[in-house]
């Protein structure tokens, strides 16, 4: 087992070890969120056929040569087309259809010309526009063809593709399995939410704000209890974990007297690959894995509640990430300025809970205050987390610095950002 790995290295060891899980059948409606684990082809042409983009008639070019509004052109209106009918024949000379958006255009038409730019009497429309040939007529297959791959493997789906693929008849679809993930917690001093927190007993928040996390990364959480500091009950729980594809433990992976994590994975047949990762929040990171073909991942995580948050975000996220079969696996960066000084002693990389804001062209970072690890609330209050490279002792303000988003949210406005810009000079 290594030890002290570097944040990349640590990343790295564990999506070595991640597989991509396999592939299930869901109804296209269920969809949203999930990968292509097959390409999509089409068995259909999309649209059909040639179709009116417009409410208007279906007319002959040749018949409204040189119309204009002082001069129309009068054409028999000879029967209407609405969307999913057909024309009844095709069109001979002097005659037009009264044609409806989504219509296929009859035989013998060769434009359409909206409604605006006529005027309908008893059987027959007056023409004042002399149209080109094809306008407002959307061709067959201009969206997709027979055959044709429409999503690649490895596709998210979205609500466009889910459209996209009921209107190719797709009614359920082949996507990545979503990973289980099995969530402990450890210690004497937990407590359920509604438990009694006299003497000195805590909450158990960290089950809460992983399961939702796992949720986020689009897994799903299977609670297992909280563990008491006991090896023998420590067993138990796990064992009932390694049905799962991942567990997920917090607090006792450490070197204290009451941390059983790894003496207890490892009794139970758990490699480990690593254990402490050079990073604050969260140095007491273990990592392993069971062997054989379903064999679980098993990521131990500190008991801060920083921590845990954090070192999920680093190296849980990502392996189920992958593990649903999404290519881009890590939170967005963006670049910002920081508005203040920062220091710490060289040698582990610091991820610091920030607020972003926006000044002229350039996000600025300021910190949420208190980087303690038990202060949850920061992680609340933070649109991300600032990147503080192992090597670097201190930070100037105005210096460049990366920021992990942890929640793009903050991106959206209050108003539409519809606002032309100004035309250059």
């Amino acid at each position: 087992m290594r030890e002290g790995l570097d944040v990349l290295e640590a990343q790295q060891l564990i999506l070595d070890e991640t597989p991509v899980l396999d592939r299930e059948t869901v109804a296209t409606r269920d969809a949203l969120g999930r990968v292509l684990a097959s390409p999509v082809e089409s068995a259909r042409t999309l649209p059909p056929a040639d179709c009116s983009a417009m409410d208007g008639y279906a007319v002959r070019v040749a018949d409204l040569a040189g119309a204009t509004g002082a001069a129309p052109r009068d054409l028999e209106v000879v029967y209407e087309v609405a969307a999913g009918h057909t024309g009844e024949r095709p069109l001979a000379p002097g005659e037009a259809a009264r044609i409806f958006t989504g219509a296929p255009v009859p035989e013998g038409a060769d434009t359409v010309v909206r409604q605006e730019d006529t005027e309908a009497a008893d059987g027959s429309v007056r023409v004042f526009v002399d149209p080109p040939v094809r306008e407002h007529i959307r061709d067959a297959g201009e969206d997709v063809r027979q055959g044709e791959e429409v999503l690649a493997a490895g596709h998210v789906i979205r609500a466009p593709e889910i459209g996209l693929l009921a209107s190719l008849g797709r009614s359920v679809v082949e996507v990545h399995q979503r990973p289980r993930v099995a969530i402990l917690s450890g210690g004497d001093e937990l407590v359920e939410p509604d438990g009694d927190v006299a003497g000195g007993r805590i909450v158990s928040s960290n089950s809460y704000t992983l399961s939702a996390q796992c949720l986020d990364a689009g897994a799903e959480p299977v609670y297992l209890g909280i563990a008491r500091d006991r090896p023998e009950e420590l067993e138990r729980y796990l064992r009932a974990g390694i049905r799962a594809d991942c567990i997920v433990t917090s607090a006792g992976v450490s070197v204290g007297d009451h941390d059983y994590v790894r003496p207890v994975l490892e009794s139970l047949g758990c490699e480990l690959h690593f254990w402490g990762v050079k990073m604050k929040p969260g140095f007491p990171v273990a990592f392993g894995s069971f062997s054989g073909p379903r064999g679980p991942l098993v990521f131990g995580l500190p008991g801060n509640p920083v921590s845990a948050s954090v070192t999920f975000e680093q190296f849980v996220r990502p392996a189920l990430r992958k593990m649903t079969g999404h290519a881009a696996r890590f939170r967005a960066t963006i670049l910002a300025r920081i508005d203040h000084a920062m220091t710490k002693k060289p040698g582990r990389l610091h991820f610091v809970r920030v607020r972003l804001r926006r000044e002229g062209d350039e996000w600025v970072a300021s910190t949420t205050g208190n980087q303690s690890s038990g202060v949850l609330r920061s992680l609340t209050q933070a649109h991300g987390l600032l990147v503080f490279p192992a090597a670097a002792e201190a930070l100037r303000p105005g210096d460049s610095v990366r920021v992990q988003l942890l929640d793009d949210g903050f991106l959206a406005s209050e108003t539409a950002g519809l606002d032309e810009l100004p035309t250059p000079a």
